[in-house]
């Protein structure tokens, strides 16, 4: 059975970062093999995880139109397999990224496509990290079903939280589905949850909801665009992570 976290949340608060973390533990706790899922448009969980990816599903849109015919195949079977091809294979996880569609058009065609591989990968992989854009598009686009672990991301400021309240409600409205809720306050005083958070963890029913301070050597990271392994074991950001997902992959 496949567990799957969708991480979303405010823009420039780290969620990519997260979803390399999140990467990177449940490889080491042994919940392997992972599928990585970068749906942000601006694909930077690849460079997160220290991998290339040869082309995305987005770039894939106008050749897969093209080439069916060509290669007399049905679109199906050339789905299968660009999936295929687009999936990096790396130390314990693999990754697949959406990428943005090239030519003029929405990305509902790009859309079904990573609905598509999610429902074929799927199967193999007992853990999936599914790395958003900001907002909760992705998921209003019914790209997944139901979300087992929905994780939204924020700074520890008033319009933080304040933004993590409208995600919850706009989640609800659009009928996300999820079976617990996850609240990642990052860059926070000390490591102290604002005074705001206790209201917020009262109106959106989070499960679980985490104060995570500013940490250097995570600051470089993101700067210096270096790979999640290179964070060491005894950083608090990573042993926070490393706890948490602990806890929870062992939770019925």
């Amino acid at each position: 059975m496949t567990c799957l976290f969708a991480l979303s949340g405010k823009g420039g608060v780290g969620k990519t970062t997260f979803a390399g973390l999140f990467v990177r533990n449940l490889v080491e706790l042994g919940k392997k093999p992972v599928l990585a899922i970068d749906a942000d448009p601006n694909s930077c969980l690849a460079d997160m995880l220290g991998v290339k990816v040869p082309f995305t599903i987005g770039s894939a849109r106008e050749r897969m139109r093209d080439e069916s015919d060509e290669l007399k195949i049905s679109k199906h079977e050339l789905l299968r397999m660009k999936i295929a091809q687009g999936l990096v294979e790396s130390n314990g996880f693999d990754m697949i990224s959406m990428g943005r569609p090239e030519g003029p058009g929405c990305y509902c065609y790009a859309n079904g496509v990573l609905k598509a591989a999610i429902g074929e990968l799927s199967r193999n992989y007992p853990y999936i990290v599914l790395d958003n854009e900001a907002g909760l598009e992705n998921l209003s686009r019914r790209i997944v079903q139901v979300v087992d672990i929905l994780v939204l991301v924020s700074d520890a400021s008033n319009a933080g939280m304040n933004t993590l309240e409208r995600l919850h409600s706009l989640a609800r409205e659009m009928g996300v589905k999820y079976r617990k809720l996850i609240i990642l306050v990052n860059r926070t005083r000390e490591g102290r949850l604002p005074e705001s958070a206790a209201r917020v963890r009262e109106n959106t029913g989070a499960h679980k909801m985490a104060a995570l301070p500013y940490d250097e050597e995570i600051a470089t990271l993101a700067e210096e665009s270096k790979p999640v392994w290179e964070v060491s074991r005894d950083n608090q950001i990573y042993s926070a992570i490393h706890e948490m997902l602990d806890e929870i992959t062992k939770a019925p």
